[in-house]
């Protein structure tokens, strides 16, 4: 911690809720018999400096060693990530735009600022990046760009098809999964296109965004934008079925049943994978029994090139919650991935993907 620090949070606050030792002074007589500036450069895989003033920012930039962050930040050999906190006119003068420059020019990861309200009261860039995202980022850093060069569209969340101005048809997905994959892809190194039905989440700050509602809009766009990219993850929960007329006024509760003539929808991942220049086209298969029987029947019959399977109305897994279990199938093999959450799924199938993908472009 700096000194500055220490005048928000005690040392003792970080040292209880963290059980390690908290370090303050450069000068320390104890650490710096043993170089302990050095030695704390040493241990970490990465250095986040969070949140970091304008103030440290000039420090770093002109490798100032005044203070023990200083110190440790000069001396680092591994991989250096600030995340900037300030006014926002401050973080738009020149002098701190100029050290943003130069920091990045040396590979200093900056992540951040957001936007948003800050301790001041004014609101605009300058905010620290939310610890979920910081944690997204630096996770970003550690993966490696086995997607580099690659573009990828993902399309995810439900459709919603109309019977009338109030009501709709929609099913139980919350698109956890797909924007999951759309961030693991990103941390892969691909430029990403979301595709997304209406879902109650933030898409990832990188991706190119197209929202749609019904599945003849996932359909037109998903189709419209497939040729252009290099993979297709078809994780979106399509209806299969929609209304065959959709009703001008409300439907006015008058019988004790009513009937609703439904038409099938286009088969978006038959589309795909039909194309002339079609994408390595990966498919969602949400079972209730004979998951494996039905996945490899739908990866046969749709021409994919591979499929994730997964269980729906299991106590654990599948629509609208965080966790899920994939059975993944490809011509040739498969692959379980065991319950975790899905941003580790994700990161797991993505690397299957690359696999696979690598594999089918070196052989033709």
């Amino acid at each position: 911690m700096t000194r500055a620090a220490t005048s928000f949070v005690a040392p003792l606050t970080f040292q209880a809720l963290s059980g390690n030792q908290v370090h303050l002074d450069l000068l320390d007589t104890e650490e710096e018999s043993a170089m302990g500036h050095i030695r704390l450069a040493r241990w970490a895989d990465l250095i986040l400096v969070a949140p970091a003033t304008a103030d440290f920012m000039a420090r770093l930039r002109a490798g100032s060693a005044g203070e023990l962050l200083d110190a440790v930040c000069l001396a680092a050999e591994v991989p250096v990530a600030l995340a900037p906190a300030m006014n926002r006119a401050m973080w738009y003068n020149p002098a701190t735009q100029e050290n943003a420059a130069i920091l990045a020019e040396r590979r200093v990861h900056l992540l951040g600022p957001d936007k948003g309200m800050q301790a001041c009261g004014e609101s605009g860039f300058g905010r620290m990046m939310e610890p979920i995202e910081l944690c997204q980022a630096l996770e970003a850093i550690f993966t490696e760009k086995t997607l580099a060069g690659c573009s990828v569209l993902v399309s995810a969340g439900p459709t919603r098809e109309s019977l009338d101005p109030v009501r709709y048809l929609t099913n139980r997905s919350s698109g956890k999964m797909g924007y999951a994959l759309a961030q693991a892809a990103i941390n892969a190194g691909a430029k990403v296109t979301l595709v997304s039905g209406p879902v109650l989440l933030e898409p990832p700050k990188e991706a190119i965004v197209v929202k749609v509602e019904t599945a003849a809009d996932m359909f037109n766009s998903v189709i419209g934008l497939a040729s252009g990219h290099d993979i297709y993850i078809g994780t979106a929960a399509v209806a299969d079925y929609t209304p065959a007329q959709v009703e001008e006024g409300k439907i006015k509760k008058h019988d004790e049943a009513l009937t609703i003539l439904l038409n099938r929808t286009r088969d978006i991942l038959s589309a795909v994978a039909g194309l002339p220049s079609r994408p390595f086209t990966v498919g969602f298969a949400a079972e209730t029994g004979h998951l494996e029987a039905h996945a490899k029947e739908k990866l046969e019959s749709k021409g994919l090139d591979m499929i994730a399977a997964n269980w729906v109305g299991q106590p654990e897994g599948g629509f609208d919650r965080d966790e899920n279990a994939l059975w993944v199938c490809w011509p040739g093999g498969e692959k379980y991935l065991p319950m975790a959450s899905k941003q580790n799924i994700a990161i797991q199938l993505i690397e299957l993907i690359s696999e696979n993908y690598s594999a089918q472009k070196n052989t033709t």
